[in-house]
């Protein structure tokens, strides 16, 4: 078991895919593709890529803490009593254990995870 991982922004499997929960749909009909690419400790840390199409969410975190790096695409996040935030493709950020707020995905976007439970 090699302890470096390159991440295939990329990839050619399979991914799962899978849509929001109805609770957490605010708007459109967003389709997600998660390429899940490595696991660690017990599976509280996980890394992969993951799209969205356009629409808008509730993300909510809970004790999760995430890592993004955007690929391709726009999205704006507004956190609950917050500002929104518009991020492209080469911006990175985290949402911290937590998090409440608004997921937009304004043009279909691909990002780099790593979330640690």
């Amino acid at each position: 078991m090699s302890l470096l991982k390159t991440i295939d922004t990329a990839p050619t499997f399979t991914p799962r895919e899978s849509t929001p929960m109805p609770e957490r749909l605010i708007s459109g009909s967003p389709a997600f593709k998660t390429w899940a690419q490595d696991a660690a400790k017990d599976d509280k840390v996980r890394t992969g890529v993951w799209e969205a199409t356009p629409g808008e969410t509730r993300s909510i975190k809970g004790e999760t803490f995430e890592f993004c790096h955007i690929l391709s695409g726009v999205v704006e996040i507004t956190p609950d009593a917050g500002e929104p935030v518009v991020y492209r493709a080469g911006d990175s950020f985290v949402m911290k254990p937590g998090f409440t707020g608004v997921w937009k995905t304004i043009e279909t976007v691909r990002k780099i995870y790593v979330t640690i439970d």
